[in-house]
């Protein structure tokens, strides 16, 4: 026969401390959005734009019919040695970047020095330079991308000496600021503090040891 029983189920701030850790532990690994890193993507591709990167796409198909461009974005993460992001892309100069970064991205000084750099050995090279960044390897991290780096020249005039190093030194330093940022923006995600307050949003209910109660 069906038994009736009864539970006593508790909200994320009724949980003694134990039992709050159990309920995060749950919710880190079983509820966080697959797609958490979306914001994070799409800034990164709004500030390669910017930079005169160009990053190379595969079309993806959605469940509800048609395509989007994924972006040749690939990263491990984050705790062991040798985690870290990389890009495919090619890189050409791109007019006025410096100041649009800066309006971009008024406070970050890291970007502020890529586009410092990008710009200043292009002038060295009369704008001509462009480049042409690749994955390769099973792991990603920025040495893992080849960087090729030549002079657009008409009168066939090879790139400065530092030109190949500036170039690379900047899009290694591009990959690094994207492992930031995407780390950065998990350790958020997943912080006490974020994990309560969506737990609460959701009114989301535990039992007192603090197993998931649905």
């Amino acid at each position: 026969m069906p038994q009736v029983v009864e539970i006593t189920v508790y909200t994320i701030d009724e949980l003694s401390d134990a039992a709050k850790e159990k309920a995060r532990a749950w919710y880190r690994e079983s509820c966080l959005d697959h797609e958490w890193y979306d914001f994070v993507y799409e800034d990164f591709q709004t500030i390669c734009a910017i930079l005169g990167v160009t990053l190379r796409t595969s079309p993806v198909r959605l469940y509800g019919g048609g395509t989007r461009d994924k972006p040749h974005l690939y990263w491990t993460g984050f705790w062991n040695q040798g985690d870290g992001a990389s890009f495919e892309a090619s890189y050409a100069h791109a007019r006025g970047a410096a100041k649009a970064i800066r309006d971009h991205a008024p406070k970050d000084d890291e970007l502020h020095r890529i586009a410092d750099a990008l710009q200043a050995v292009q002038k060295r090279n009369f704008f001509q330079v462009h480049a042409s960044i690749r994955q390769q390897g099973r792991y990603c991290h920025e040495y893992t991308m080849t960087i090729e780096v030549e002079r657009d020249s008409p009168t066939w005039q090879p790139p400065t000496d530092d030109a190949e190093d500036a170039v690379t030194e900047a899009m290694r330093d591009l990959a690094r600021w994207l492992y930031r940022q995407l780390r950065a923006e998990y350790e958020h995600l997943t912080s006490d503090d974020a994990i309560d307050e969506t737990l609460a949003a959701n009114e989301s209910t535990f039992t007192a040891s603090g197993e998931y109660f649905v």
